[in-house]
């Protein structure tokens, strides 16, 4: 994995440097069928089917892609330097992230994995609102594209919290021996969604210095959120086949 340091700092959240300017990660204890169309079950003892988590993993792909995609774009449009090099950073991170689902997606005769590397609706909905796609109906966008700061919080107060969520409640799904390498995988990954997401809000907060921007930040996660409720998706960014423990 390409190493990753805070453009803007070389401690830790806490204060401490790690690792050669690393910051320390915080410890966080199906196949053919579109996941919508999978039935609702009562929770697991055993892992979950093979289709099942053939259609979870390329959905994780198609977000880790798609959030490497996108980030990579925004560098071309910013004009901070330090935050030039801090999406980058995270680009390539993503990148990589995608290229772990890729390992995990189970082999399925006469399944292209290609073809199981889809969004979800509720993914489908942030990244077009991202992109500047569509606009939180589906419709055209209602104004122009969100400046950086807007984008940044769209990033880490919507986006990355949801994959957070999603990562996490599948986590709580996996039997811990027979899903052993996918967990350690999820684990690994969450874990660095994780301390992307403190590192990215200490950015978001750096940011803002006027009122205008507090509003900018407001409206625009505001109509991400909306998009993503409103195609019913519930907690996260992928919607799982079976109850969540304590849900």
């Amino acid at each position: 994995m390409p190493e990753y340091a805070d453009p803007l700092s070389s401690r830790g959240v806490d204060g401490g440097m790690v690792d050669g300017g690393r910051h320390e990660s915080a410890s966080f204890p199906l196949a053919a069928l579109p996941l919508a169309a999978l039935p609702q079950a009562a929770l697991p003892q055993a892992a979950l089917p093979l289709d099942v988590t053939a259609a979870l993993v390329g959905t994780y792909r198609w977000i880790e892609s798609a959030l490497h995609a996108a980030l990579g774009s925004w560098v071309r449009h910013v004009p901070l330097p330090a935050v030039q090099v801090h999406l980058d950073g995270q680009s390539m991170r993503h990148a990589w992230h995608a290229e772990l689902w890729a390992e995990r997606l189970p082999v399925l005769r006469d399944v292209d994995p290609d073809a199981l590397t889809v969004p979800s609706p509720a993914s489908a909905a942030l990244f077009a609102m991202l992109n500047g796609d569509s606009g939180p109906d589906g419709d055209a966008p209602e104004a122009g594209p969100p400046g950086v700061l807007p984008l940044l919080a769209g990033l880490y107060r919507v986006a990355l919290p949801r994959l957070v969520t999603t990562y996490g409640r599948h986590l709580d799904l996996m039997a811990p021996v027979a899903d052993a390498p996918l967990r350690r995988t999820l684990r690994q990954v969450l874990a660095d969604e994780v301390e992307d997401l403190l590192v990215g809000e200490r950015l978001v907060e750096r940011l803002l210095a006027r009122p205008h921007d507090v509003e900018a930040v407001h409206d625009f996660t505001r109509r991400l959120e909306t998009a993503v409720v409103a195609v019913g998706g519930g907690p996260g960014l992928v919607a799982l086949p079976v109850r969540v423990p304590g849900e």
